[in-house]
């Protein structure tokens, strides 16, 4: 089976770490996101991937210049201008000459989603599109989804109103479609799945869902990008590099330090991720935050509280920064 992988976003929630880098190309456990996503996909029989791309295109094709990820043949639908999701899944399946069922899925979302059972589901009821689900504990941030006993969706709800939410099962962003749903999808203007396909197929009885309590994250905010790579600190890809630094005397608790980086003696990191050519110097304190690549934490500076250091980022020698991002994004 073929898959469509979503990753044209800007990834504006995470700047500074994606004013220059696409956020399915920043790592999790030290391996580039969007090679765990297109991995997990393998691991369930999908033979080829389309990348939909928008921003900065030419870094996926610079960082898998044979044309495979993850060990996977992948081929590129790169839009002119942004198409939303609908628009870039139709964009992405008619560029590839996609004629049959076939996968779509968010390139940030990392998950253990049995998509076999997603893919057989979809079989048995004849539905024209499925989508994953899963619980979350705060549903209006998402698109919720109610369905009827035997898996039919009766509505599609993107970002409910606190507390008005009809369930906490919601959109996990990996979808099986039939070819047929390429139809109601416009060519050449923006459209959205969530907003406009989705409910119209649930409002037709042609749309059916699988929920799981599978683990799920959607990466695309820093603290939920600092909670994936912190979920695999423990896993044979996680913890601290080979190439990493650290001194006998710098103390790291549950965190993931990137190939190239330094922690001098002193230093302390706790629940955080440095990545890559990044120093914490002597006796400066980082905690639940994220160091950018070949950034800068000088002696004695603290970074706490979700604090986002960005490449190539300075923090001085006695600085505090708790909840900050260095620099500001504009906008």
């Amino acid at each position: 089976m073929r898959a469509v992988v979503l990753v044209g976003g800007f990834g504006t929630r995470l700047r500074p770490l994606t004013d220059a880098t696409p956020k399915q190309l920043l790592p999790v456990a030290h391996r580039p996101m969007i090679e765990h996503s297109v991995g997990h996909l393998a691991h369930h029989g999908v033979t080829e991937v389309v990348l939909s791309m928008g921003f900065q295109p030419d870094a996926f094709k610079a960082a898998y210049p044979d044309g495979t990820c993850a060990g996977v043949p992948v081929c590129y639908a790169v839009e002119l201008e942004p198409l939303d999701t609908a628009g870039a899944i139709g964009f992405a399946a008619r560029e590839a000459g996609i004629d049959g069922t076939f996968l779509a899925c968010n390139g940030d979302v990392l998950t253990d989603l049995d998509v076999d059972a997603l893919i057989e589901r979809h079989r048995t009821t004849s539905a024209a599109a499925t989508i994953a689900l899963t619980p979350v504990d705060h549903p209006d941030r998402y698109g919720v989804v109610p369905t009827d006993d035997n898996g039919r969706v009766l509505s599609f709800v993107e970002k409910p109103s606190v507390g008005e939410a009809p369930t906490n099962l919601v959109n996990a962003g990996t979808y099986v479609f039939e070819p047929s749903v390429l139809d109601r999808i416009p060519a050449g203007r923006p459209t959205s799945v969530e907003r406009e396909i989705f409910p119209a197929m649930a409002a037709d009885g042609t749309l059916f869902a699988m929920a799981s309590d599978d683990y799920w994250v959607d990466a695309g905010t820093p603290a939920s990008y600092l909670a994936a790579n912190l979920h695999l600190v423990d896993h044979p890809e996680g913890g601290t590099h080979p190439e990493a630094r650290v001194d006998p005397t710098a103390r790291v608790c549950r965190s993931v330090i990137g190939p190239g980086a330094v922690v001098a003696p002193g230093a302390s990191v706790d629940a955080s991720l440095v990545l890559e050519g990044a120093t914490i110097r002597e006796n400066a304190r980082v905690e639940g935050s994220i160091i950018g690549p070949k950034a800068n934490i000088a002696a004695g500076a603290s970074v706490t509280g979700l604090s986002v250091v960005g490449p190539g980022t300075t923090v001085e020698s006695g600085e505090r920064l708790d909840g900050i991002r260095r620099p500001e994004p504009e906008g």
